[in-house]
This record gives structure tokens, sequence and C-alpha cells, in this order.
């Protein structure tokens, strides 16, 4: 018998293994560089630190705190890399440069200390595409999934029904420049965030329609944009809860024609127009009190309940019901003041825009808001401010957030995602370039809602406000 071509397989086979087991040990890496930026303080990742090469190729961290690089022109050599960030800063050299040399290489890895310097700390990204992208580049947080969202503008949330409901205005989607404009939404639990520390992983459930395709969710009648805003869940005279909203038509190039009143229709799960309040081509007027801004609640000594709507300070009251909401002999105005003395000097800050809410831990009323007109930054500059009541007075206002030449506006207290008396406040608002005069928009967090965290306990001691 004749063996020999069973020796050539045998061989072959044997040949063919070693072929595959040195494919195996010798196959380099092809792991991006991965460079993890974190807080001295804390060690807490990093979100939104920009570090930019010496030819100006830039990078900017992930909600993780990482950047992944396989740039090939920076791989295997001495790099400098310029780190910044609004709110934090690496150390500065000798020329006052504030960054670091590094030698990236496939598979390997580094991490940088940045030192905080405003009082509010960076959690994260809450909207938009791409929040884990480069932790994904690098085999991480591979089950985080993709709203299909690319820009949230101006957050709305109130818990109805068991759930927390979320509502943002204009909303960029992937497919072409004009996304959705009669607002996009979403729910989650009463409580979606684990731990109120980065990295923040908030995933919504949007409303899609039947092709599961993001939809929006106040269609109004009329051209052009619907924005709301006084979102709330009231109860009606049987008891039954009604999620409600006031709404405004837009036309360019950012002014309302109308302004109205809107219910959520549970069984098609969108809004339907309610009450027209206003029309301009009806009465040039508009009226002076309006239920829009951002809730809170409030109960006086003889047990009424009341809702006061502002932004940020309250501008009406009315009785926490549907029925009062919707009648305008029920809507009572109310008179914030103009500005707000700064804890540091006394300086008036002309409030922008803003929230208010109860603190159980200050046993006082709190507002964040944005200064107008601040600086360095037009509508960037974020300020902390207590009250003994809602409507003041103001005082003792803190600068928490600073921005060197972005935007960041309307910002919502999110007094009810901490325990009750947490010393612990958080707030998200928008981060954007429109009205900033940047002309560069930052890849991925521009126009989307971040979100920060302010200590109590840092505030105080900080500017020696009273103990709680």
């Amino acid at each position: 018998m004749n063996n020999t071509p069973r020796i050539t397989c045998c061989v072959a086979l044997a040949l063919g293994c070693c072929i595959a087991v040195n494919r195996c040990t010798a196959e380099p890496t092809t792991t991006p560089f991965r460079i993890e930026v974190v807080d001295k303080e804390n060690g807490w990742p990093v979100p939104l630190v920009f570090l930019e090469t010496t030819h100006h190729l830039k990078f900017v961290t992930d909600n993780a705190g990482l950047i992944a690089i396989d740039t090939p022109e920076l791989l295997d050599r001495e790099v400098y890399f310029h780190v910044r960030s609004d709110g934090y800063e690496a150390p500065a050299d000798g020329f006052g440069y504030r960054g670091l040399r590094l030698r990236p290489t496939l598979g390997g890895s580094a991490r940088i200390e940045v030192s905080r310097t405003m009082l509010a700390k960076r959690l994260g990204r809450l909207t938009g595409a791409g929040q884990f992208a480069h932790s994904q580049r690098l085999g991480e947080d591979l089950e985080w999934q993709e709203s299909g969202v690319f820009g949230s503008d101006s957050v709305q949330t109130i818990v109805h029904r068991g759930k927390r409901f979320w509502l943002w205005g204009d909303t960029t989607l992937a497919k072409y420049p004009l996304g959705i404009f009669d607002s996009s939404s979403a729910t989650t639990s009463l409580q979606p965030l684990d731990l109120p520390q980065p990295p923040v992983r908030l995933q919504y459930d949007y409303f899609r329609d039947d092709k599961s395709n993001l939809r929006g969710v106040a269609p109004m009648p009329g051209s052009g944009p619907t924005w709301l805003s006084g979102y709330l869940s009231l109860p009606d005279e049987t008891g039954d809860q009604k999620l409600v909203a006031f709404y405004a038509k837009i036309k360019p190039p950012l002014e309302a024609y109308e302004r109205g009143l809107c219910v959520w229709d549970e069984a098609t799960d969108k809004f339907q127009q309610l009450k027209v309040l206003w029309n301009k081509t009806v009465n040039d007027e508009v009226p002076k009190v309006l239920p829009q801004g951002h809730p809170a609640t409030v109960t006086d000594a003889d047990g009424q309940r009341w809702i006061l709507l502002g932004d940020p300070l309250p501008t009406i009251r009315f009785p926490a019901t549907f029925e009062a909401w919707q009648d305008p002999a029920k809507w009572e105005p109310l008179s914030p003041q103009k500005t707000i003395p700064a804890a540091e000097d006394g300086k008036p800050i002309e409030p922008h825009s803003g929230s208010i809410a109860w603190s159980e831990y200050r046993r006082r009323w709190v507002t964040v808001f944005v200064q107008r007109f601040g600086e360095p930054s037009l509508i960037g500059e974020v300020w902390y401010a207590e009250a003994d009541a809602p409507t003041g007075p103001w005082e003792n206002a803190v600068k928490v957030l600073s921005h060197a030449q972005y935007t960041f506006y309307n910002p919502r207290i999110h007094a009810d995602l901490t325990q009750t008396d947490s010393p612990v406040l958080l707030f998200e608002g928008t981060y954007t370039k429109e009205f900033s005069g940047n002309p560069s928009p930052t890849p991925r967090y521009d126009y989307n809602q971040m979100l920060y965290r302010i200590d109590l306990d840092d505030v105080c001691k900080v500017h020696d406000l009273d103990s709680p």
C-alpha cells in the first residue's frame, strides 16, 4: 500500500496548524490607544475634555471620559496634547501650555488627571449620538444602544401616571439638517440614574411611529415649529391626572405668532390643542400672564396647593388643578425681582433662564439660572441662589459654571432625582454654540443636554453661607 498521500496530508495539516498558531501569536493588536481623563479630586471620568495636537487634530472625551486613538501619524511617536475643558484644567508648563506628552501605541493606555476649577461637577451628556463612541471603539460599553437622536434642545420633565415624562424642543436627526420641530418626547422610570456621578447612562423610551422612527408629539395646527413649556401633570375634578403644556407656534426668525394650551391624549400619545390664548393676526398685544416656564408646587398655610411657573423666577401662580390651569381668571401674576445680588460682592446678576426647587437639605428654595449678558460667555454663565420663599427675595448668587465661548441655556433642576434630604443638587441644560459667536460646534456634544452636579456643602463653604 502506498502511504505517501497520507503522509503528505499529515505534514500539510501539521504545517497548517503551525501557521495558524504563529498567526495567532504574532498578529499585532488593532485596539486603539486608550486615554482616560479623570478628575484629580475623586477619580471620576470627565466628559467633554478636548485634547488637541500641535497640528490641530482634536479629540473630545465621551461620557466615560475616554478617547480612542488609532490615527496613523500619531502612533509610535511622542505627541504633545493640549488639554482644555470649561471648568477643568491640566497643569501649565513654563511657557503657559496646559497639556502633556504621550506616546500612543496600539493596545496602550494613558491616564490624565485634571483639576476642577468650578463648583459644578460635570456628570455627562444625556441626549444625542455617540455618548460612548470612544468607549465602544475600545471594546467597552458595548451594551449601550443608540436612540437615533443627534441633538435635543431645552428639556421639560414631569412625573405622570407612574412614569417620568421627558420632552425636548427642536430635535436633530441623522437623515437631514431639518429634524423634528413639534417636540420629541420619551419616558423613563421615576429614578433613571443609578448614582449622581459619572459616567451617566440614561436610556430613554422615545415615542416613535409605527415604523419605529422618532416622531414629534405636539402637531399643533399652523406652520412652523411648536415649542412647549409649562409641562405639568394635574388632577381634574374626578381625580384623573392630565398631562398638559403651554404651546407656542413659531415663525422665522424666532417669533411666536400663536400661544395656547394643549392636553396629552393617552390613546394616541400626542398633545391635542385645547385652547388658543392669543394669535397675532387677531390681537397684536400678547397677554401679560401666560402659564409658561418650569413648575414648582407649593402648599400654603390653608392647605391649598399652588402651581408656580417661571423661567427662572415665578411669574404666575394658580391652584394645582386641571380646571384652574385652563381658566385665565384663576391665573395670578407674580412680579419677580429683576436682579439677584452676588454673594461675593453684591453685584446685581440679571437672570436669563432657569428653574427653582425646594431644597430639603438647605431648608430653603434654590434656583439655578443663566446670567443674561454674562462674562466670559454671553449666555453661558450659570449661577445658584437661595430664598426663604419661592417668590423671593432671592440672594447670595454664586457662579457655579462658566464657559469660555459657548452657550448653556434653560437649566432645569432635578431635585427629585436625588434623595429628599441630599446635599447634592442636579441640573441639566442645553449646550450649544448658538448665540456664542463660536464658529466651531463641539462634535457630538453640540445642541444637547448636559447634566451637572452641585454639592451644596461646597457652595456654602466657599462663599460662607449659613449652614443648613
